[in-house]
């Protein structure tokens, strides 16, 4: 048995979120209580009683992921024992990169707190509201997606609408000017989509929209420290996986703008062998996209006591 970890990104968030886990393992707490710490206070209290409006804000959203999926990592840590071996690769969509390094040890968890938080922050402040729009196109092959979102680009020069996420075969989500994004939807509708759905999201993220946050954001990298991680992080912009600590700035920062290349990521881990992929985190987005990506693979998730112990007891049986 050959396991990857991967932890979810924006999207996965839920009011309640990491309560239960809290109140059943001390390290999860432990966890919890120390992300709350690193941004002052206020963030624990928002994951677990909302309200959902506040916690949607990417400066609260993306910390709070990250915060729930590390406590579900030291909690399946601590149940596995000895069984526990490392992964063979860890993997995070999009904010989920940032859990995927800390889980492997290359970054400190208040650190990615404060990061994550001021990332948010500058996604938030990059692009005014309302000018900005992410749907997914599904039923369509991502290459035609592409193709569409260039069309609109060379009619409209000066508007941007580009691929933000391949998730999977079936599944692109598109990012832009929110007119950009509409006239994109028809163009793959004309192509063949079976449909598209606009997603409730406060920016435009994986664009080229984003650019103002990397200059922002490699300030605050320049003041972390990373430590070579204790497995390889398969990076989202090259979809390959990464063990030098040096790179991973220019990897995080690349990402701000680039697509996350999911399909390619989870295929990647495949073909080199693994056979079984655990979702650490809230919500089942991750592992539900990784059967339609790979049908042969296993693949489970862990976000409250009932999930730890099931997963447990299928990964370890």
């Amino acid at each position: 048995m050959a396991v990857a970890l991967v932890f979810p990104g924006q999207g996965s968030q839920a009011v309640g979120m990491g309560r239960a886990l809290a109140e059943a393992y001390p390290e999860a707490r432990a966890v919890l209580d120390e992300v709350d710490a690193a941004l002052g206070g206020g963030l624990l209290q928002l994951m677990y009683e909302g309200p959902e409006e506040e916690l949607r804000k990417t400066a609260n959203t993306q910390p709070a992921i990250m915060a729930v999926s590390i406590a579900c990592h030291r909690a399946l840590v601590k149940e596995a024992g000895g069984r526990f071996q490392l992964p063979l690769y860890y993997a995070g969509h999009s904010l989920g990169e940032y859990s995927a390094l800390v889980a492997a040890g290359s970054m400190t968890l208040s650190d990615a707190a404060r990061a994550l938080r001021a990332r948010g922050t500058f996604m938030q402040e990059a692009v005014p509201a309302g000018e900005g729009a992410m749907a997914a196109i599904l039923g369509l092959d991502p290459q035609l997606v592409a193709e569409a979102c260039k069309e609109v680009q060379a009619q409209e020069p000066g508007s941007v609408v580009e691929p933000a996420n391949y998730n999977s075969p079936e599944q692109t989500v598109i990012a832009g000017h929110s007119s950009a994004v509409d006239r994109a939807i028809a163009k793959c509708k004309e192509k063949g989509a079976k449909r598209a759905v606009s997603l409730p999201v406060s920016a435009p993220f994986h664009c080229s929209l984003m650019s103002p946050v990397q200059p922002r954001l490699a300030q605050v990298l320049a003041a972390v420290t990373f430590k070579q991680p204790t497995a390889p992080i398969v990076a989202n912009v090259t979809a390959g996986p990464n063990t030098d600590p040096g790179r991973i700035v220019e990897l995080l920062l690349s990402q701000v703008t680039a697509p996350v290349r999911w399909v390619e990521s989870v295929q990647r881990m495949a073909l080199s062998g693994v056979d079984t992929l655990v979702e650490v985190g809230p919500g089942k987005v991750l592992s539900n996209l990784a059967r339609r990506i790979e049908k042969k693979l296993r693949a489970f998730n862990v976000e409250d006591p009932p999930s730890l112990k099931a997963t447990l007891a299928e990964v370890f049986k």
